[in-house]
């Protein structure tokens, strides 16, 4: 692609996919702000509810911005397929934009009480409606410009957006936080970064409103050919329905796993679970990031010559077969101190399987006091994975230790001031314990292994880019032009939404569940392998398919 390179719209090429994958990358950049400061939500927003309860509401308000994109495709989709592909991602980006702004200046729980949290998730679901539609009009506005050939190399560009903006997001958080301090970025400097989201959404507005209208969609307007019921002829077609249901399990499920499992899932894993520090975490993961960015582009130009299911398919299974030992491998790399007592001490909660519950409290209302409960929020809390063991009804629960027992706390006698207190003091003993036996409360910065680490992390952004790079094209090449945005769409912010947006959560809770901190990595194994079984067998290549 030269410098001089037009399409059939006369638009320079190089413009119309920097213009595209600029309004991407600021709405990624606003849309993984959130997830990158959910620590720090947590405290603001959540501050009624336990620690462990209220990072899972955290991550579940995260969650409710991808539970709606898929409402968002049909809207914007169906708009998209109805009025253009330029006129409609300019709406998805204005709000996107302002609704990322309003976050940054929201009153917190302390200040207005449930009406905070209430809020929050408001602008999440916004700001998920307007992502829903946004990456289809990108998407299928760079191919439908893109020469024969150069479908996938056009749009992998598109494809860099998303890591683009978690990139971008992380280094305005790091700049922040190493400017104004722990302490006073932890009380009111995360507010920052959502409120610079408003210099980007005027830059990106701007360089938008260049662009013309997709070639494609023009001729279906001159010609009078554009879908009049986009909704019904996309999904009440049965031929085109099975196109959708296709991409949906033999392609975007499966990538949408191996993506937010390399990108998000990683990074919650270091700073939650290996208690590696926040800044810390950010650069390492920003590094990998770095370094692995390219490779959307070379996946993307590599599936105009071989094709896209396989490159997509071969990052599905080799995520499925080695996300075990790579988060083991992480886990020696960022915390060998852990990883040591783990082996040397391992931990083990013995106690009535009656007494201990689920502990998910939408409300903060229920107190998980028995010994079982009182045990397991303690361990979740400190990062300790442990193994379960069932004692006889009516036993108090034990924490064992490597070869020592900690007798559990009952609270079910206690209430109030006492049962806090008490639950307190337990804490700082099994504190001291898991100390003694060589459990550190932080990973040690010195002791990490920061090469290994960026390696590993750069592993899981390679399978990302595999899956990712190709994906775009293929999805845009699987639809008919009149009906392409809505069909696209759906599938896409199905598998990325649900299947990929709701990981962290579940992963969470899996693991806060079993006792294993490699127990959620399940959740994407089998979902990868589903998706290798049905494209092998089911997805057809359509590289290179007319675009009209």
């Amino acid at each position: 692609m030269t410098a001089t390179a037009t399409t059939g719209s006369g638009q320079n090429d190089r413009l119309i996919i920097a213009a595209a994958s600029a309004g991407t990358i600021f709405e990624w950049y606003d849309f993984y702000l959130y997830g990158s400061l959910a620590a720090f939500i947590t405290g603001h927003f959540f501050s009624g509810v336990n620690e462990t309860t209220g990072f899972i509401l955290a991550l579940m308000a995260f969650a409710a911005g991808f539970a709606v994109r898929p409402f968002g495709a049909i809207i914007f989709g169906r708009l998209g397929d109805l009025w253009g592909r330029k006129n409609t991602f300019l709406v998805t980006m204005l709000l996107m934009g302002l609704s990322t702004f309003a976050v940054g200046l929201l009153p917190d729980y302390g200040q207005i009480g449930l009406a905070a949290p209430v809020a929050l998730v408001l602008m999440r679901l916004v700001q998920g409606l307007a992502l829903g539609g946004e990456y289809g009009g990108a998407a299928t506005y760079v191919a439908e410009h893109a020469p024969e050939g150069r479908r996938g190399f056009y749009t992998s560009w598109i494809q860099t957006t998303a890591t683009l903006g978690l990139f971008l997001s992380l280094i305005v958080i790091i700049l922040v936080r190493t400017r104004l301090g722990e302490e006073a970025f932890k009380a009111w400097g995360w507010r920052i970064p959502f409120l610079v989201s408003s210099l980007l959404l005027g830059v990106s507005l701007w360089i938008r409103l260049k662009l013309n209208e997709s070639p494609v969609f023009q001729r279906m307007v001159d010609e009078g050919t554009t879908s009049k019921q986009p909704l019904r002829d996309a999904f009440a077609d049965p031929k085109n329905l099975k196109q959708v249901a296709l991409a949906l399990v033999g392609l975007t499920a499966g990538q949408a796993v191996v993506w937010y499992t390399g990108q998000f899932y990683a990074l919650f894993f270091l700073e939650k679970t290996l208690k590696v520090d926040g800044l810390m975490t950010n650069g390492l993961v920003a590094v990998a990031l770095l370094i692995g960015t390219p490779f959307f582009v070379i996946f993307g130009w590599l599936s105009d010559k071989i094709g896209r299911k396989p490159i997509i398919l071969a990052g599905c299974l080799l995520a499925a077969l080695t996300y075990f030992p790579i988060f083991k491998g992480l886990t020696e790399a960022a915390n060998p101190a852990l990883a040591a007592a783990v082996t040397r001490a391992p931990v083990t909660v013995i106690a009535d399987p009656a007494e201990c519950s689920f502990q998910f409290d939408p409300v903060g209302k229920k107190t998980f006091a028995s010994s079982c409960d009182i045990a397991k929020t303690a361990l979740a809390t400190a990062g300790v994975s442990y193994a379960n063991q069932a004692a006889p009804a009516g036993t108090i629960a034990r924490v064992r230790i490597g070869s020592t027992e900690l007798a559990g706390l009952d609270g079910l006698s206690l209430s109030g001031p006492d049962l806090t207190a008490q639950r307190k003091a337990w804490g700082k003993t099994l504190g001291a314990s898991l100390a003694q036996a060589g459990y550190p409360a932080k990973a040690d910065p010195a002791r990490i292994d920061k090469p290994r680490v960026v390696g590993l992390l750069f592993l899981l952004v390679l399978y990302v880019t595999m899956v990712y790079g190709p994906v775009a094209a293929a999805l845009v090449e699987m639809f008919p032009a009149r009906v392409r945005y809505t069909s696209m769409s759906l599938p896409y912010h199905v598998g990325n939404g649900w299947f990929g947006g709701f990981l962290p959560t579940t992963a969470f809770a899996m693991v806060a569940a079993t006792g294993n901190i490699y127990y959620g990595l399940w959740y994407p194994i089998l979902v990868a392998a589903v998706t290798v079984v049905i494209g092998g067998l089911f997805v057809r290549e359509m590289k290179g398919a007319p675009m009209d």
